[in-house]
């Protein structure tokens, strides 16, 4: 029943309406043509990018013309969202440009960062409450103060305005690709963005496999599907924030369950190998959720070759200080780094004895923790080892063996190597 609501209640020309309703304050994004990773891939990749957007992701696309629709009255009421992230800062740009009061909740763990872009995007329109330790405690504080306030709560990504001005990327895409386009690789959270683009391709270019790609550690997507029916999980993994989300929408399961040909979930260690990836051959910054299509390229590069591929780029609000997180989680997930509890001898010597004996002549020591203990014979520590080649492992294992110094090798242990992580 709710799958025949939706299919009659949002058609092309919503999304063609939308379209002129952003005009003027919606950026038109490039649709770029990228030859390091076309001939990598034996294929033609684009990369639709939103990370240059006016707010820098497409959420204003959809926070604008639902806001932008709205009446005078609902207006006067002000325009309440629960966000700690893009859809924030589209929905305080809009509310700026529209001189239309918004109140803007977001978790108290939300970094500095953030909150700034927020205030500056909304300037005096604007205002911020921080409220809970996740976006489920922002949300239901929102939703009060909406009931409360006779105000207007602005969905990130279950309602069909927004649906369809998320929907616009898809136009623009085939209005800039001479070509069929094979496949499209588009990032799920709460499903808003593949709901809209997919509605597009589904009627203006039907052969294009669309595929919906989820974080591995918030597959809400993945397993609704498998359960068949809209789930939530208990617990996610928070990483990729522009697209964890324990459930998604109500309205945008029906169109992802309908729509989508496919969809993959990535670890979070080849998003964070992408990210440094695409910022050291392109020059892009792009975030986790920015880089989930991209990532997928590389799950799907049999599939793909000598076919013409888009992927969308959906944001570039990476926040600087996260980069050495991305890089360690990209050499772990690379096999370039390792980390093991080593038995050293408390004697002198010790140390040297495992740089020469042991460490490979391309092993670098990242990471050093020892307390010498009295009265033992013994002493752990604490190492990490970032390896030249993956398949410098083996051999370094069976070094710290021969010599006695191996204690436990922490990578697979994740009730420790949380700590160091």
């Amino acid at each position: 029943m709710l799958g025949e609501t939706i299919k009659n209640s949002l058609s092309l020309e919503n999304i063609y309406k939308a379209q002129q309703s952003i005009k003027g304050v919606v950026q038109a994004t490039p649709l770029v043509f990228m030859k390091n990773f076309s001939e990598y891939y034996s294929a033609n990749i684009y990369f639709k990018r939103e990370d240059v957007q006016v707010v820098r992701s497409y959420k204003i696309r959809g926070a604008y013309n639902k806001i932008q629709g709205l009446s005078k009255s609902e207006l006067a009421n002000g325009i309440v969202c629960a966000s700690a992230g893009n859809h924030a800062q589209g929905v305080a740009f809009a509310c700026k440009k529209l001189e239309t009061n918004c109140t803007i909740f977001m978790p108290v763990t939300t970094p500095n960062q953030k909150i700034d872009q927020v205030r500056m995007f909304g300037g005096e329109f604007v205002t911020i409450q921080l409220y809970g330790d996740s976006f489920d405690d922002s949300q239901k504080a929102a939703s009060e103060f909406c009931f409360e306030n006779k105000s207007t709560y602005v969905h990130p990504f279950d309602d069909l305005d927004v649906i369809a001005g998320q929907g616009t990327v898809g136009l623009e895409i085939l209005n800039d690709c001479d070509s069929q386009i094979d496949y499209l690789f588009m990032p799920v959270g709460g499903g808003g963005l593949a709901s809209g683009v997919g509605s597009v391709f589904k009627v203006l270019s039907p052969t294009t496999k669309l595929i919906g790609v989820e974080p591995k550690g918030a597959p809400s997507l993945t397993i609704s599907l498998e359960k068949g029916e809209n789930t939530t999980l208990t617990e996610i993994e928070k990483f990729v924030d522009g697209a964890a989300v324990k459930r998604m929408g109500e309205i945008t399961f029906e169109f992802c369950k309908n729509l989508l040909d496919a969809t993959d979930t990535i670890c979070e260690g080849l998003i964070c190998s992408t990210i440094l990836k695409v910022y050291n051959e392109n020059a892009l910054v792009v975030e986790p959720a920015g880089a989930l299509s991209i990532a997928a390229l590389e799950q799907h590069k049999e599939q793909i070759k000598g076919k013409t591929v888009v992927c969308i780029v959906s944001g570039g609000n990476n926040d600087i200080t996260r980069m050495e997180e991305m890089k360690e989680r990209a050499l772990l997930y690379q096999g370039l780094k390792h980390y093991f509890i080593i038995k050293f001898p408390q004697r002198a010597g010790a140390l040297k004895e495992f740089v020469v004996d042991v460490l490979g002549p391309n092993d670098d020591i990242a990471y050093f923790e020892y307390t010498k203990k009295n009265n033992r014979d013994k002493g752990p520590a604490v190492i990490g080892i970032e390896l030249d080649s993956k398949d410098d492992f083996e051999p370094l294992v069976e070094r710290m063996k021969q010599k006695g110094f191996l204690g436990e090798y922490l990578n697979e242990n994740p009730e420790l190597f949380q700590f160091l992580i």
